[in-house]
């Protein structure tokens, strides 16, 4: 009997959600839908009705790409009255300073973009997509390993405030522990309601204003007209060839489609041996991180470059924190590629609603010259990419990653596998590497960070070129999570779920 569909997820219950649909009749964006919305259950880190997110979507012969990443809100409040503070999280071998609050608080984009897709490209009802979801936050969920670890991340954010630590801890006021169970009834309650009565009520609706009246009152910038007026934009792919290869992936204004389209360039133009080197790799990683600064960080002047033409850097605000990913594949040859984040939470959950707005505002990287300097009502850019992937002949692959900036150099490595030929198995645990900084950089040393499991001989080349080297003795989350999922032109699924994500691959 033909598979009807095919899904690889950062969680059995985000995967176990799409499959449900799958198996329902659903297609893959009625899949995808359940799956977003069940990871903001199982996964409520990384993903959040908070936050916001782009989906490659592929169905009837066309590609589009849905973007519903946050926005800056349209009206900035005094910083003697914004709610704004730092707090360190401890990643074992490094503590890291967040900014959380409601005044880190971008407009999200996660609902209304779930429901845009539904309008545009669903086909069962919204009802039954959020049924696993709700049924999830209702019944609970089972603590994996990762949540676990990730929960104690950010322990300092999940603990904030009374309502998080009923949410996050034991009755002894601990973290909730790899096999404890977490239920969630009022984002069990939000979901229903949502479903029955529609995206109206997360944009002039009770959980708008209970967002927007948690802001005025708690020193956020959000207001009632940042849900009202927010649209998700839909827009053409940014394609790159790689073997025999198309990738369709993210445009402006995410920056890392266009960053991992730069690197297949490179490497497509320098390589048509069946494996790449690994310091070919890192030194395109530099190559492409000096076009990033070149460029001021601007997607769209680096589109320009990539073109050859004249681009003029705009600044645009980028967050770069914790996504996770989900892609689906059906019968039909219908693929979706979505990539979603909330950072880390403000630190806040939205009273009665059962999750956290995002603390995209936070985020180092928007303000190099300090907080509190972005522009009202601007897209913000990201380094999230969703792809797909043909073969030209009827072939699909859906594939993306968290991971933060390392998503680019997860996603560049693995479609140059792909594209020659590796299995998707292999493609997703082939061992990686990452660059930060520039050799022309005099203020930030260029380090290299590497798997375990390159040839020694291109290890010790590729080392000489860094002022830093950082081996990692295990496969690890900082590398990305690639969750992939693909159909090809005869019907046939696989996948793979990336094991430094607790990922899962599953079909029907």
């Amino acid at each position: 009997m033909p598979d009807k569909g095919a899904v690889a997820a950062g969680h059995e219950v985000t995967a176990a959600a799409a499959l449900e649909l799958l198996e329902d009749g659903g297609n893959a964006f009625d899949a995808v839908i359940a799956a977003l919305l069940a990871a903001c259950v199982a996964e409520p880190i990384l993903a959040s009705p908070g936050g916001g997110g782009f989906l490659t979507a592929h169905a009837g012969g066309d590609t589009r790409v849905f973007d519903f990443f946050a926005q800056t809100p349209r009206r900035k409040r005094s910083r003697d009255d914004t709610d704004f503070r730092e707090v360190h999280v401890d990643f074992g071998n490094v503590t890291q300073g967040f900014h959380i609050g409601l005044g880190a608080a971008a407009t999200p984009g996660f609902l209304p973009g779930l429901f845009a897709v539904h309008q545009r490209l669903g086909r069962v009802p919204m009802t039954r997509i959020a049924e696993p979801a709700i049924r999830a936050a209702k019944e609970g969920v089972r603590v994996t390993a990762f949540q676990a670890y990730l929960f104690g991340v950010v322990e300092p954010i999940v603990t904030a405030t009374p309502a998080l630590r009923d949410l996050f801890t034991d009755e002894t006021g601990a973290l909730l522990k790899a096999g404890m169970v977490q239920k969630n009834p009022r984002l069990a309650d939000a979901f229903d309601a949502l479903a029955r009565e529609g995206l109206v009520l997360a944009t002039k609706g009770e959980i708008a204003q209970a967002m927007a009246r948690q802001a005025e009152d708690a020193g956020g910038h959000l207001t009632a007209d940042d849900f009202r007026f927010y649209e998700t934009t839909t827009r053409a792919p940014l394609t790159a060839q790689a073997g025999t290869l198309t990738f369709e992936t993210t445009p402006p204004p995410s920056s890392g489609g266009v960053m991992v389209a730069l690197g297949l360039d490179r490497l497509e133009g320098s390589h048509k041996r069946t494996r790449v080197p690994a310091p070919d790799i890192a030194s395109t990683l530099v190559w492409m991180n000096t076009m990033r600064d070149d460029c001021k960080g601007d997607p769209d002047a680096l589109v320009a470059l990539r073109q050859q033409r004249d681009g003029s850097p705009k600044q645009r605000p980028q967050a770069l924190r914790g996504t996770t990913h989900v892609s689906v594949v059906d019968a039909m040859g219908n693929a979706a590629s979505a990539t979603v984040s909330n950072g880390e939470g403000c630190g806040a959950l939205v009273p009665g609603c059962g999750f956290m707005l995002n603390n995209m505002l936070g985020e180092d990287d928007i303000n190099p010259q300090g907080f509190h300097q972005w522009t009202e009502n601007m897209r913000m850019c990201s380094m999230m990419a969703p792809m797909l992937a043909h073969d030209g002949r009827g072939g699909v692959t859906a594939l993306g990653s968290g991971g933060s900036n390392r998503i680019r150099s997860a996603l560049l490595q693995t479609a140059v596998l792909l594209a020659r030929g590796a299995h998707l198995q292999d493609a997703v645990t082939h061992p990686r590497l990452h660059v930060e900084g520039t050799r022309a950089s005099k203020t930030a040393p260029a380090k290299l960070s590497y798997e375990q499991g390159w040839p020694e001989a291109e290890v010790d080349a590729m080392s000489k070129e860094f002022d830093l080297v950082e081996p990692w003795a295990e496969p690890n989350m900082f590398f990305g999570g690639v969750h992939v999922a693909s159909r090809d032109a005869r019907g046939n699924m696989e996948g793979a779920g990336d094991v430094r994500r607790a990922g899962v691959f599953g079909k029907v």
